[in-house]
């Protein structure tokens, strides 16, 4: 006879089976009677391992927040903290293009059979407590806008504050992009993204020149990573 299943195990891969299920068909297919068919369980196992599809989702959100932190944690430090921002943001830009679905649940945008996931404060102490794996994500960007502080590129402001104004810029851009209002192809990034990007690193104190540079060497960097050097992000 085949071992049972640790709970652990059957757990998460209900929660890989979620993911997979959004990935392929949307918010809609994230049925108990789907996760439990892909995994090889009864309905029940949804309802033993979660309490309910609401914990489930909370558990995908978690994923696709520790994805994220894995998304940008491969990005590294130079000795630019600006450029690394840009670079930050073109990663993060990346990992939720390539999974929109997880990404949407993760951040609240979707809500699978009415279920919408737990959201935390990250700007506040209690918030940042109460969600570990955001937080985890949220730190990179925190990181790097402290290092611009310290380099002297940004006025000293309270960082947490300032990588949100950087977040909130990101994600708006993010968001609006998967929704197809910047044209097909990666044309927003120039055209929308690095501008932005530039616009509020003058607005925390740096100055255009020096942002601009930055950003033009977190684009040389970005080639060389993925390997589409001397191509430019829209050809």
């Amino acid at each position: 006879m085949s071992p049972k299943p640790r709970a652990t195990d059957v757990k998460a891969r209900l929660v890989e089976a979620a993911i997979r299920l959004l990935d392929e068909s949307g918010p809609e297919a994230l049925q108990a009677r789907k996760l439990a068919a892909e995994v090889g369980v009864s309905t029940m196992a949804v309802y033993t391992h979660f309490g309910g599809m609401a914990a489930l989702v909370d558990e995908v959100a978690r994923a696709g927040y520790l994805r994220l932190s894995e998304w940008l944690a491969g990005v590294g430090e130079t000795a630019d903290p600006v450029a690394d921002i840009f670079s930050l943001a073109r990663t993060y830009r990346q990992a939720v293009a390539e999974q929109p679905q997880l990404f949407a649940v993760t951040f609240g945008q979707s809500a699978p059979g009415g279920k919408r996931a737990t959201l935390s404060d990250l700007t506040t102490a209690e918030g940042r407590e109460a969600a570990q794996e955001g937080l985890e994500a949220f730190t990179h960007i925190v990181r790097a806008t402290e290092r611009a502080i310290a380099a002297g590129r940004f006025r000293p402001v309270d960082e947490y504050q300032a990588a949100a104004q950087l977040w909130s810029a990101l994600h708006g851009f993010v968001t609006l992009e998967a929704s197809g209002h910047f044209g097909p192809g990666e044309q927003g990034i120039d055209h929308i993204l690095i501008p932005l990007g530039i616009t509020m690193a003058v607005g925390l104190g740096d100055t255009v020149d020096k942002a601009g540079q930055s950003a033009e060497a977190a684009k040389a960097a970005w080639r060389a990573r993925t390997g589409n050097a001397g191509q430019g992000d829209n050809e």
